[in-house]
């Protein structure tokens, strides 16, 4: 599996050539450079560590400018894995752009979703609440009885309550790209993908 990373710009809407309207978001990806590449017979695996965006020296932790200096390479603001299947002649310093990817080609997306903080079951978990009548009292929107008497005397691990919302990791298979343009590093797939815009994507393609 290789790819890129990239930036989530937004969303806009473009027509095919049938005159249909598609939805589709639109992706800054790449340039990116591989920083380290990694051997099965040395670290277990074949992989290539890639950077994104440039960044100033003196915006990174002294570790890190290390990392860079020992491979010869710029800073980069973001440092992502990718596995390997067939690409092993990769070599570090090799640079990938956006045309690497062709339309209607078939992506997986991973990227971070929105956080929505901490919420209740009704948003949380899709809960229906209480009656909003006689009896009732100052829990509309709660989420009941969550544990048992004296056996098990305990709540049951993977009960659905309130908590964190969002923030998580998610990955998306089946994503078409409907346009690429290389002149400005611009991946247009169709549909939406996670995260709020400038969020980091990682495209991969199935080998």
């Amino acid at each position: 599996m290789i790819g890129l990373l990239g930036k989530k710009i937004g969303m806009t809407q473009i027509f095919d050539a049938d005159g249909q309207l598609i939805p589709v978001t639109v992706i800054k990806a790449g340039p990116c450079r591989v920083v380290k590449r990694k051997f099965k017979d040395k670290h277990g695996y074949d992989a290539v560590q890639m950077g994104f965006e440039d960044i100033k020296e003196k915006k990174i932790t002294k570790p890190e400018m290390g990392h860079f200096k020992k491979h010869n390479s710029p800073a980069f603001r973001y440092l992502r894995e990718f596995r390997l299947k067939v690409y092993r002649d990769m070599e570090e310093g090799e640079l990938l752009n956006v045309g690497m990817f062709t339309e209607n080609e078939i992506l997986k997306i991973t990227g971070t979703s929105k956080g929505k903080g901490f919420t209740g079951v009704m948003k949380r978990h899709n809960y229906s609440g209480f009656k909003a009548t006689h009896g009732v009292h100052e829990s509309f929107r709660g989420p009941g009885s969550i544990g048992q008497c004296a056996t098990p005397s305990r709540v049951f691990k993977g009960k659905r309550l309130p908590g964190q919302q969002g923030a998580a990791q998610i990955s998306i298979t089946n994503v078409k790209v409907v346009k690429v343009d290389i002149e400005k590093n611009l991946l247009l797939v169709k549909g939406a993908v996670p995260g709020h815009r400038n969020g980091l994507l990682m495209l991969k393609k199935e080998l």
